[in-house]
């Protein structure tokens, strides 16, 4: 990697253009990342003519120049040199492909997982707690989508596991419950991929690991920028065409229980238009007796530059799947066989289909436009016996619960580099519109063991019928505001307006002691509520030096009920009827950077979550006749959570000064400390009791081994012992409720890359723990959910 050439830079408002070419051939390069490291760090893509331009570098700046198949180039922003009146040409060198085996000396310091650069397009993540995740860089079973190793470097995470593949994602974090990922805006691509971000924001898609190029995280000071949720934001981004006309992917997996995957990629780039489709599939018997699975995932997507200053994209994703489930255990039979299933007739079915048009626009030299448009047509239908566990399935008809989604929203934001103090600060400003409409319906199917999704009575449902419209506007803007010795101010302005409506009819039906039907009466449901809110935050950050920090943030919280929640029938969950939004706040105050010249990367913080009136779950059973336990959600008391995250990584081979020869050796070590308790209330089986899904610990370690294109990981990950509800009941009859114990798992993965063909092979819990991380009060249980014993999967790929 060599600079060809050199120009003056008379000032630092002055704008420099680069020509980013290949070493060997002179080619321009399409679709460089170049990083600018300034007082912020702002990234850039060459044009088709491998030109881009950067205005206003302070003179400390400097360049990172990346390219899929090219060594990295890092360097200083050019500022002496002789004045030319064409591009400054930045020559990238091929990575070497050879049929023999070769060492690569570039050091992985991060093992996967970076923080988000303070400034990108559409966004600003300075003085934020953010993450993202290099799947490329993993030593992870991204075959079966195991979540334990993806997000293994992320401190704090609570990982729920329902199942072998990974088919439908579960992370919380500081005390917010995993189910769904609901605690988390969800995205794809920068898009809302959940089932409702306001009525039911759970997400029942995940993009297949494979798939991705990278997954971003931002805690909770997200919410100024996508929407009021406590946990943040999380980010899918798709894997994009490569640089050639044509190129192509396949990966063939197979592993216990008889699992199989297939994943093919074919993409490109032709003059301006870059190209990508792909496909997932995957299949298992399961470990557990009915508990099958089969499901398939496609997405495609086209890039188009109408010219140097805009570019359309425009994507297609659809996902179905149908699964078995084999239904929860009680405490007593997970302890005697956590194989068995007493659920032969519990199905699961999803389909997603997402749609996405974005523009990005450069509007002149320190303007930028971002609008994205997208829609979502989804549904997802539960088949079952939902009765207590305790209770035999003797066969009679079953419950279906079936929810459709529509959704189509707009978010647009302009982005404005500006003079303040001397030095470069930036403005980012946005408006999101979204309406949404989920038909939820709940009744009676058949009495037989298929996966038959059709309900017997449609005209006169014994559940539920309801139709849940919301609509949205929300106006958002953040700052970054350079004040000089590198400190920096990052305030923000959220305007929400919600408005959510429920509109249907439910059965009531009363029995008597013999279970004779007395009263059956359908009473209508209507209710609409309109709310308007602002909430705020502001961070502030402190450069240390050019790749270290500290920084700290405040910002305000807001989640929305759900009204799809109220009407449904579940023997071991009821809802409070006057359940209202909740409200609270994140604080965070962290250090990241690294230090002995990269060979020591930390990010440790303390945060503090401030809830009123959360919504949580206590244990009752108060119901006659047999006042049996269920679960009753509602606004328990006022709450927080505070505690300790980071995580460490180091290069060993680096640090202990070994020869290029050396294998890589990267540790990492991940951990966090939490403590939760809830405040303020009368309710005596609250009171200064422990928040549920609060791990007083979490530790994951991994060290990853690399030497001539071989790859070895062991991951070892520890979980404390935390509880489940409100009430901290440690035992129920029905399992619903109780403690989930502390567990450690071990996973191991292998990996071998040999000119076109990579080779993995991946043991998950090597040490064949008998663990679980969920209790559940409906499907996929209700009960405890097994996670999975030791499970082997291989992999070939093929890349052309």
């Amino acid at each position: 990697m060599i600079v060809m050439a050199a120009m003056q830079m008379h000032a630092q408002s002055s704008c420099v253009t680069f020509k980013v070419v290949d070493a060997l051939t002179g080619e321009p390069i399409v679709g460089a990342r170049i990083a600018v490291m300034d007082t912020s760090t702002r990234r850039l893509g060459s044009d088709r003519e491998g030109k881009v331009s950067i205005c206003r570098a302070s003179p400390s700046a400097r360049l990172m120049v990346t390219m899929v198949g090219y060594d990295t180039l890092s360097m200083p922003f050019p500022r002496d040199g002789v004045e030319r009146e064409d591009a400054l040409q930045i020559a990238l060198q091929p990575r070497r492909l050879s049929a023999e085996p070769i060492n690569v000396v570039a050091r992985r310091d991060d093992d996967g997982v970076q923080r988000l650069e303070d400034i990108t397009a559409g966004a600003i993540y300075a003085a934020k707690k953010t993450e993202r995740i290099e799947l490329g860089s993993l030593a992870a079973n991204t075959a079966a989508n195991n979540p334990r190793q993806v997000f293994a470097g992320i401190p704090g995470l609570n990982i729920w596991e329902s199942d072998g593949a990974g088919l439908q994602l579960g992370i919380g974090g500081r005390g917010l419950s995993p189910n769904r990922t609901s605690n988390f805006t969800t995205r794809q691509n920068g898009y809302d991929i959940s089932a409702d971000p306001l009525g039911y924001p759970e997400s029942y898609y995940t993009p297949p690991m494979e798939m991705l190029d990278r997954i971003e995280l931002v805690r909770g000071a997200g919410s100024l920028r996508y929407g009021t949720q406590f946990g943040g934001m999380v980010n899918f981004v798709m894997r994009e065409g490569g640089r050639q006309p044509l190129s192509m992917r396949i990966r063939a997996s197979g592993g216990s229980f008889g699992f199989l995957g297939l994943f093919a990629e074919v993409g490109g780039t032709i003059g301006d238009l870059r190209y990508i489709m792909m496909y997932k599939g995957n299949r298992a018997d399961g470990w557990r007796p009915n508990s099958t699975f089969d499901v398939h995932t496609a997405y495609a997507a086209l890039q188009y530059d109408i010219s140097n200053n805009l570019r359309l994209k425009a994507d297609v994703t659809t996902m179905s799947y149908l699964a078995q489930q084999p239904g929860g255990l009680t405490d007593r039979q997970f302890d005697t066989d956590p194989s068995r299933s007493f659920r032969a007739r519990n199905w699961f079915g999803v389909d997603w289909n997402i749609f996405s048009l974005r523009a990005d626009a450069i509007l002149d030299d320190v303007t930028t436009l971002q609008a994205a448009a997208f829609a979502t047509i989804a549904s997802r239908k539960a088949l079952g016996n939902l009765e207590r566990i305790t209770v035999a399935d003797l066969g009679g008809e079953r419950t279906l619960i079936s929810g459709d989604f529509t959704n189509v929203g707009l978010e647009a934001t302009v982005q404005r580099m500006i003079q303040l103090f001397d030095t470069n600060s930036t403005i980012l400003g946005g408006v999101r519109l979204f309406r949404g409409s989920t038909v939820q319906q709940q009744g009676n199917a058949s009495a037989g063991s298929d996966a038959n999704f059709t309900y017997l009575r449609p005209g006169a449902l014994e559940g539920s019928d309801f139709r849940f419209p919301n609509d949205n506007i929300a106006l958002f803007s953040e700052a970054v505001l350079r004040i000089g010795a590198g400190w920096s101010l990052v305030p923000g302005l959220r305007f929400e307006h919600i408005t959510t409506r429920s509109e249907g009819t439910f059965r009531q039906r009363v029995t008597d002691f013999a279970g004779n039907v007395i009263v059956d009466t359908s009473l209508a449901d209507n209710r609409i509520r309109s709310r308007s809110f602002i909430i705020a935050g502001l961070g502030i950050t402190r450069r240390l030096s050019e790749s270290s920090e500290v920084y700290a943030n405040i910002s305000q919280n807001y989640r929305s009920i759900t009204f799809s929640d109220l009407r449904i029938d579940n023997p071991n969950l009821r809802v409070d009827s006057s359940i209202t939004d909740e409200r609270g706040f994140n604080a965070d105050l962290g250090i990241r950077g690294s230090v002995l010249d990269g060979q020591l990367t930390i990010d440790a913080s303390l945060f503090y979550l401030r809830y009123a009136d959360r919504i949580g779950q206590v244990l009752r059973a108060d119901v006659p006749p047999l006042f049996l336990p269920y679960r009753f959600r509602a606004n328990i008391a006022d709450a927080f959570t505070t505690g300790v995250e980071a995580v460490v990584t180091a290069n060993v081979t680096r640090m202990m000064s070994m020869n290029e020869q050396a294998p890589t050796i990267t540790v990492m070590l991940n951990g966090s400390l939490l403590y939760g308790r809830y405040v303020n209330t009368d309710d005596a089986s609250v009171r200064n009791r422990d928040v549920e899904l609060v791990p007083p610990y979490t530790v994951r370690g991994g060290v990853t081994v690399d030497w001539y294109g071989f790859r070895c990981g062991l991951l070892v990950s520890a979980v404390g012992r935390h509880f489940t509800d409100a009430t901290n009941a440690e035992f129920s009859a029905t399992a619903v409720n109780g403690i989930i114990p502390d567990y450690l798992v071990a996973d191991l993965t292998f990996r071998y890359a040999f000119d076109s063909f990579i080779f993995e092979l991946s043991c998950n819990n090597a040490l064949d723990a008998r663990y679980f991380t969920r209790r559940a009060d409906a499907y996929p249980g209700p009960g405890i959910i097994p996670s999975d014993p030791r499970t082997l999967t291989g992999t070939v790929e093929v890349r052309l």
